[in-house]
């Protein structure tokens, strides 16, 4: 079995990657960071890791990523690289946006399209791709984020969809949790009113419903009672109440 896994220097990607290890699946791991790659693949010497350093920022390295590993036979494809960025959407620097919609949504979607052609090809594999609580929401002060991650609920929603129609023995999942202790949030210069969930724990959750088949996995009793509540408030409530989750960590 081998496991592509991107993002995979830090957070949640390093927890999904060493959890597949755990599982016995080989790994090419990848994202930006050649050291930190180097020492997760020192740590997980009881499989075979591949490290691959790029930028996924960067689409031309997203397809160049799929020709060097589409002889790889990868059963497991986990989508985890992505960023965010606190600001209003009048004054975030609009070059920061194209890297976060490159790196969240164009990379991600066109590394689930080529490997997802594969896995239909042999009608086996798995695709998580790791989205967010914010995929449920508008998100004022956190605009771009909050949108990238909404298309990859909604995406991995309808491919899921397509498959299940067509009777093809491939699932495709989206991780949404809620705030995760990981990198992400000083990345983000962003707090949140909610403590966040152990990295550790989201990735094992994530992985086990994802090879479960289930489309939209929700890790954490309080996210999953949020979700639920949010059919009963208007759209105009949810953004205002959104507001109300973050706040620069600067206290800006």
């Amino acid at each position: 079995m081998k496991a592509l896994v991107t993002g995979a220097s830090s957070g949640i990607g390093r927890e999904i990657a060493r959890y597949l290890a755990s599982m016995g699946y080989d790994l090419i791991v990848v994202a930006r960071s050649t050291d930190k790659l180097n020492a997760l693949k020192e740590e997980l010497s009881n499989v075979n890791v591949r490290v691959i350093t790029l930028d996924l920022a960067r689409e031309q390295d997203a397809l160049d990523l799929y020709e060097h590993t589409k002889n790889e036979d990868i059963d497991f494809l986990a989508n985890n690289a992505g960023f965010g960025m606190y600001g209003k959407f009048l004054e975030v620097p609009l070059e920061q946006e194209i890297n976060l919609i490159h790196t969240n949504v164009s990379s991600l979607h066109i590394l689930t399209k080529l490997y997802l052609q594969d896995m239909v090809k042999k009608n086996s594999g798995y695709i998580l791709n790791v989205g967010s609580s914010a995929g449920f929401l508008a998100g004022p002060t956190f605009s771009s984020y909050y949108a990238s991650k909404n298309y990859v609920v909604r995406l991995t929603e309808a491919i899921h969809e397509e498959l299940r129609r067509d009777n093809i023995n491939v699932k495709v999942s989206a991780l949404c949790p809620g705030p995760v202790d990981t990198s992400f949030n000083d990345v983000a210069d962003v707090k949140f009113s909610m403590k966040g969930l152990n990295a550790k724990d989201v990735a094992k959750y994530a992985v086990d419903n994802t090879l479960k088949g289930k489309m939209i996995i929700i890790p954490g009793f309080m996210m999953k009672v949020t979700k639920f509540a949010q059919h009963f408030v208007s759209e105009n409530m949810l953004t205002r109440l959104s507001y109300n989750v973050q706040s620069r960590k600067s206290g800006k």
